[in-house]
């Protein structure tokens, strides 16, 4: 239990997951506008864009997980998933299909997906939504934990960020912070053999947040899919093969 209470709490920092607000820094205006011709200009030549619009994917960060999953098989048909900061809901949209949670493959067994963000998310069928939700709120979680009952989740994945601050160590402290949230939720969610998919930007604490995975599932990796943009550093960690506590 001790490996547990490490996890909960992020280490160097008394950090508690009740009242957590990511810390923020208000952009200049002169910011705003700068990064708003990139983000347009990086849009408009960006081929996952497209491909998004093609496959009605609300953004292109469904191709993400649909590579993680082609490589690494941690959506079947009949699993449990639970999708944390999930708005829009493309990875949500890649769960349901992959877990049949729409039930439109009437040959293979239909699993359930779960998603949670503090942003709206539309309606998607097959999913469960859980949209203007903070996910760090202990009091959200037990509403989820609440709604699961006796299920355990095949899959917790997080998509996850704060809004970026532009400073980067205060940047890399917050979604550390959200990456170990989802973590600790998936060791009380799971089954034996689960898997956890978290995202990061590439920084020192990553390795620290691998380490403590470790404890818990059998394999675990850095992963930098194809479809994340190149001058990006996101990256994410995947857990498989989750061991249960009893065996930690």
């Amino acid at each position: 239990m001790k490996n547990i209470c490490r996890l909960c709490t992020y280490q160097c920092r008394n950090f508690s997951l009740s009242n957590f607000h990511c810390k923020k820094v208000q952009p200049s205006n002169k910011t705003k506008k700068s990064s708003s011709h990139e983000w347009l200009s990086r849009q408009l030549s960006d081929p996952f864009v497209e491909q998004a619009k093609k496959f009605n994917y609300r953004c292109r960060s469904a191709f993400k997980l649909i590579e993680i999953d082609d490589k690494f098989k941690i959506l079947q048909p009949g699993f449990s998933v639970i999708d944390c900061g999930a708005a829009p809901g493309s990875w949500t949209q890649v769960a349901v299909k992959r877990v049949n949670a729409d039930f439109s493959n009437k040959l293979t067994p239909q699993g359930t997906v779960v998603a949670i963000d503090q942003q709206l998310i539309y309606p998607i069928e097959g999913a469960t939504i859980f949209g203007n939700q903070d996910f760090t709120d202990p009091k959200v979680q037990e509403k989820l934990l609440e709604f699961l009952g006796d299920r355990k989740a095949n899959a917790v994945i997080s998509d996850m960020a704060p809004s970026a601050t532009g400073i980067k160590s205060l940047d890399d402290e917050n979604i550390v912070k959200l990456s170990y949230a989802a973590v600790k939720f998936a060791l009380i969610v799971s089954n034996v053999g689960a898997s956890v998919l978290v995202k990061l930007w590439q920084c020192k604490e990553g390795n620290s947040l691998k380490e403590d995975i470790e404890k818990f599932y059998s394999k675990v990796k850095f992963i930098k899919p194809l479809s994340s943009r190149s001058d990006s550093a996101e990256i994410f960690i995947l857990g498989q093969d989750f061991k249960g506590l009893k065996s930690s």
